[in-house]
């Protein structure tokens, strides 16, 4: 499959799409637009952005077809061997701050050509698995920060699903520096007003990811990128992908407030090359992008994620422990303080995540698959650091999910992740399981007792100011815990 990607007048920012379909042995075709991406779990309906569709044969006459549902449309190819799909995106999608793009969109603009491919490009149902191939229309001092490589003009991939876990950053302004862990090449990149300290940043980058290979016992790629684009205003988000994470983040002057943040995300989206990009749902095997994949384990996907990507932090020593505390106080106030009131289990809101996951929910409806998330991640890890007096943690959980499912490629499900942390805990965790996953409780009993356990002091109660305080630097668990 080849597509080719131009924009006419990128002030209208507007792409124009042509897909190329060979080798067509049916009478009829189906055109697909995903309705969702990877990594956001809700539908986005990316066919809204399109201006205009038309197919066309190999002498640029007009093509039947009609459209089928909202995203998707049947073509009439009897007689035909090839046609060209043609279509006018819209790529400057406005964001309620004023953003006009984020770490899963697409925009265009003078100076700028950003590509999450799931947005825009369309595939041939049936045909996900074949090689696809994106030729640019790039100006020739433009840079290309991708995890495919760019070659003569091209990004090319082993099939559909490769394709659209790659996003595409270009422009002239891009700066990029790089730094090797175990054999493994990892590339930053920064587009905007920011001027990196790179003799800072490639130390702390190097650390964090060293200390993720070492725990994982290796790394599922053979490279890695890191694409930021920082702007003036203020702005969060991180998407993670096989090989790369888009990060956008903002506002540019902010400091050493920006360069926090930044660690954070990276750290976080690394982790996400092992725990959902290759210990992935069973629900999700493979990706159906055309309507929602539900799963109960979300607070996996991203609540352990969250959790370890700031404890990484600490034990690769890129934070201190105050700077880490204060990370993980955010957390807590955050879950015990917005969803401490909740009436859904984090399995529910890990099924939910197709309702109203990514939007302001009625109140006391709702916790945070991240923040409660990391809350539950935070208490099976140090129910298994007590019981083996720190000879397992969490960190041999996730090990062992990779080792399974995610060099195996077969997914798992909540009985499996389950059955997995039972293992490494040496006894039944049916009272975790019903009270942390499958309750409604806020649980600040069990965080108060096992933060005690560290020699940290924690109280919270309802409409009343968290309290989260270091009584003892030198407590051995918490030596241990945090390195």
């Amino acid at each position: 499959m080849r597509y080719k990607i131009y924009t006419e007048n990128p002030q209208s920012h507007v792409l124009t799409i042509e897909m190329v379909v060979e080798n067509i042995a049916a009478d009829r075709i189906k055109i697909q637009i995903p309705a969702w991406r990877p990594g956001r779990y809700e539908l986005q309906n990316f066919a809204k952005n399109i201006q205009h569709f038309e197919v066309v044969d190999e002498h640029q006459q007009p093509v039947a077809f009609h459209k089928v549902n909202k995203d998707r449309w049947k073509v009439y190819t009897k007689g035909l061997s090839q046609l060209t799909v043609r279509l006018q995106y819209y790529a400057y999608i406005k964001q309620a701050n004023g953003v006009f793009a984020n770490a899963g969109s697409s925009y265009v603009d003078e100076q700028t050509l950003y590509l999450n491919f799931v947005n825009c490009l369309p595939y041939v149902s049936g045909r996900m698995n074949e090689p696809h191939e994106v030729q640019l229309d790039l100006p020739a001092n433009y840079q290309v920060a991708c995890g495919l490589p760019y070659v003569n003009g091209s990004v090319v991939a082993e099939d559909y699903y490769q394709l659209i876990d790659a996003p595409l950053l270009a422009s002239p302004y891009l700066q990029q520096q790089s730094y090797e862990v175990q054999g493994v090449s990892f590339y930053v990149w920064f587009l905007g007003d920011y001027q990196p300290n790179w003799e800072k940043l490639l130390p702390d980058f190097q650390r964090f990811s060293e200390k993720q290979i070492q725990v994982m016992d290796g790394f599922p790629e053979k490279e890695y990128h890191f694409i930021n684009w920082i702007l003036p205003m203020p702005f969060y988000h991180g998407v993670e992908h096989r090989n790369s994470t888009m990060i956008v983040l903002g506002p540019d002057a902010e400091g050493d407030g920006l360069y926090t943040d930044l660690l954070g995300v990276s750290s976080h989206e690394l982790y996400h090359a092992w725990n959902i990009c290759k210990i992935r749902p069973v629900e999700m095997m493979p990706y159906d992008l055309t309507k929602e994949n539900y799963f109960y384990t979300g607070f996996v996907a991203e609540g352990v994620t969250t959790y370890l990507g700031d404890v990484f932090l600490k034990q690769a020593g890129v934070f201190d422990l105050q700077a880490y505390l204060q990370e993980f106080e955010t957390t807590l106030k955050r879950h015990f303080e917005q969803d401490g009131l909740s009436k859904m289990s984090l399995l529910e809101a890990s099924f939910d995540l197709w309702l109203d996951g990514y939007v302001p929910p009625v109140p006391h409806r709702r916790v945070s698959i991240y923040n409660k998330g990391a809350v539950v991640a935070f208490i099976l890890d140090t129910l298994i650091r007590q019981k083996s007096q720190h000879q397992c943690s969490i960190h041999d959980v996730m090990r062992l999910m990779y080792e399974r499912f995610g060099k195996t490629g077969i997914g798992y499900s909540l009985e499996d992740y389950i059955a997995v942390a039972e293992e490494v805990y040496g006894d039944s965790l049916e009272t975790y399981v019903s009270t942390c996953l499958a309750g409604n409780t806020p649980l600040e009993t069990q965080v108060k007792e096992l933060l005690a356990w560290y020699g940290i002091d924690f109280a919270w109660q309802p409409n009343t100011s968290l309290h989260f305080a270091l009584l003892d630097a030198q407590n051995q668990n918490l030596i241990e815990w945090l390195g």
